[in-house]
């Protein structure tokens, strides 16, 4: 037995080696090189593009990894110049391309692409995607041009927008600093733009092919793909970007109270996690969210094993209930109704939706048949007197927008998120949190003072709307859609959905269910099908998000904080005042670097827990390793390791 594992692991659930980006420069202009691509393009230490990539997907939306070739990299006084070779493959099909990308001193930057298909090749995107950020960009002015030569001003999307808000361009101008605007001009094809907060990434994308046109689409062998992205840097920003020693927090005025926090259950993992229930009941989850699709053969023995699980554990069940029949889902409702109530009406809460609604229905598509919102939302109401009623979608916010639920028919709106839907990598998972706030917002715009709920959410996916189904993954990688990804059970994991749960309950969410028992998205280890290493050979029970989950569930109730943060990236935090006065603190940090946080003023004497790589052999095994290692502290300041969720208590 490996008592001792390895600091990939702690940090990632992985040992997937990392690649260091590499920085290049160009006077004030630098990007950061990372696998072929460019991210965090900035001028004077500020930001203008968050990434340029050119990209090559297959017929489910999954990014093939470039196979590079040939890299060279040059650097001098007057600027950049990188080349490379690529191949994307798998076993049915294949594409080549070569890449060059120059940069100078006056802010220039070209990005050129050049591709030939190998064999014939079924693509939903081949070619160039653009990310603008969303901080300071949000509502703010921009002046486009056309494909057709059109210039015309107009403002990226302040509310989250469910289509693309802009379409033929040629070129975007946005100031990313005052007196200093970036024209980025797009060569090679038609772009787009559609507003990626929809899926909780922290950008506006742009790509190439509008969405209007067939796909996926065919490469003939031999079809050559010529596409360039130019940078152009108009004035230059008063003062350069300085880094802050240290994130300052704040804390600010009551806020409500901290919302309930919740588990999901699939039931292929119900009888592991009953095996755990002592386990698990430890984490203290308010309520199990119990999935429930007879596409997959789920009956009445499922159901009540998923009651079992919840009582067993004691949190309150959920039912979670995908509808299969479109021309029959009254029936189909109503005979789920029986089967409940000969359960003994377990359920307080009932959420339902119509299975064609799990998968993506792109703007300008035809909506497959689905039964009616209204009907189906009558039928539910009417099969579940008792129950509270929820609807929206059980798959992401991206099709709670497109598709808005009959809102005076139910009592609460429901939707997910997964971290991983466009990129699989470290800090694109974690940056996506910068997204939350403006999709509580969005969601806000359009439910009014209706009450809505998120999750079960987690980086994985449950389920894929835009393929087949999520990414398997045997060989323990990081990448997008995967349906079990290994960080989930790291420090990352842990830092990930403490971050999440704040970003929500200062969004307002009325409750949060994060990931799952056991299984893709447990917090609690069990044997599976897939590689979960030193977890598997330890036998030790506890993934660090359960510690995070132990500890934002028992504050369900209490008075809410506003924080303050100076640099919201890099540290997420949630502070609250419970009933007997006690102040408790969460902080996590979202990066792979060491955080210093400053606490301004101090929020006086008291304790505090830290859930880093030190104590993650510790925290594996035991549920009360957060209490069994408390330090004092003195409440002024606190450095964080890589990934580290740290909890201050002060009275």
């Amino acid at each position: 037995m490996n008592d001792a594992p390895s600091r990939a692991i702690r940090l990632y659930g992985t040992d997937e080696p990392l690649v260091a980006p590499r920085l290049l420069k160009a006077g004030p202009l630098t990007a950061e090189l990372e696998n072929g691509n460019l991210r965090y393009v900035r001028y004077d230490g500020i930001e203008m593009l968050r990434a340029i990539s050119f990209i090559v997907r297959d017929r489910n939306w999954a990014t093939y990894n470039p196979q590079i070739t040939g890299l060279t990299v040059t650097e001098d006084a007057d600027g950049f110049r990188v080349a490379y070779d690529a191949v994307t493959s798998d076993a049915a099909q294949s594409f080549r391309y070569s890449a060059l990308i120059t940069g100078r001193a006056d802010g220039r930057l070209r990005f050129e692409g050049r591709g030939v298909a190998t064999t014939d090749f079924m693509t939903n995107r081949t070619g160039f995607v653009i990310l603008h950020p969303i901080t300071g960009v949000a509502g703010a002015p921009a002046r486009i041009e056309t494909v057709d030569g059109e210039v015309r001003e107009t403002r990226f999307p302040d509310m989250i927008d469910p289509v693309q808000p802009m379409k033929g361009l040629r070129a975007i101008t946005h100031e990313f600093a005052p007196g200093a605007s970036v024209t980025c001009r797009m060569e090679g094809d038609t772009y787009e733009m559609e507003d990626q907060r929809n899926w909780t990434d922290a950008s506006y994308k742009t790509y190439v092919r509008p969405l209007a046109l067939p796909w996926p689409y065919p490469l003939a062998a031999g079809t050559e793909v010529e596409q360039a992205i130019t940078l152009t840097v108009q004035g230059r920003p008063g003062s350069a970007a300085s880094a802050r020693a240290a994130t300052t927090l704040k804390l600010g005025a009551p806020r409500g109270t901290v919302p309930r926090l919740g588990l999901g259950l699939d039931p292929d993992d119900a009888a592991a996690a009953l095996a755990r229930a002592d386990t698990l009941r430890a984490a203290a989850p308010a309520y199990l969210v119990c999935r429930h699709d007879t596409s997959r053969g789920h009956d009445r023995a499922s159901l009540a094993q998923a009651v079992e699980v919840a009582r067993a554990i004691g949190a309150e069940p959920w039912l979670e209930a995908v509808i299969t029949s479109v021309d029959g889902h009254a029936d189909e409702v109503a005979a789920l109704g029986r089967t409940v109530r000969e359960l003994g009406s377990p359920f307080p809460v009932v959420l339902v939706s119509p299975a064609p609604d799990l998968k993506c229905t792109l703007p300008g598509s035809v909506w497959p048949p689905c039964p009616p919102a209204e009907d189906l939302m009558r039928a539910a109401r009417a099969a579940f007197p008792g129950a509270r009623l929820g609807g929206g979608m059980f798959s992401y916010f991206t099709e709670l927008n497109r598709k808005r639920p009959p809102l005076d028919l139910i009592d609460v709106v429901t939707f997910t998120t997964s971290g991983l839907v466009h990129a699989g990598d470290d800090r694109s998972v974690t940056e996506g949190l910068e997204a939350l706030p403006h999709i509580a917002r969005s969601v806000r715009g359009f439910i009014g003072d209706r009450p809505y709920v998120v999750g079960p959410s987690a980086m994985g996916m449950r389920d894929n709307p835009y393929g087949a189904a999520p990414m398997a993954n045997p060989h323990n990688i990081r990448q997008a859609m995967n349906g079990n990804d290994p960080r989930q059970r790291g420090l990352l994991g842990a830092a990930w959905y403490a971050g999440y749960f704040a970003r929500f309950a200062y969004g307002g969410a009325e409750a949060v269910a994060l990931g799952g028992a056991v299984g893709r998205f447990g917090i609690v280890h069990a044997p599976a099908g897939y590689p979960q290493p030193w977890y598997d050979e330890s036998g030790a029970p506890l993934h660090p998000a359960f510690h995070v989950v132990r500890g934002l569930a028992a504050l369900a109730g209490a008075q809410l904080l506003d924080v303050g943060l100076s640099a919201p990236r890099n540290v997420q935090a949630l502070a609250a005042r419970q009933a007997d006065g006690t102040l408790v603190l969460w902080l996590a940090n979202l990066t792979s670097e060491p955080q210093r946080v400053a606490l301004e003023p101090a929020v006086g004497a008291g304790s505090v827990a830290i859930l880093d790589e030190q104590s993650f052999a510790s925290a594996a095994r035991s549920a009360s390793a957060m209490d069994d290692t408390v330090l004092p502290h003195d409440g002024t300041e606190l450095t964080l390791n890589p990934y580290a969720v740290a909890r201050i208590v002060a009275s």
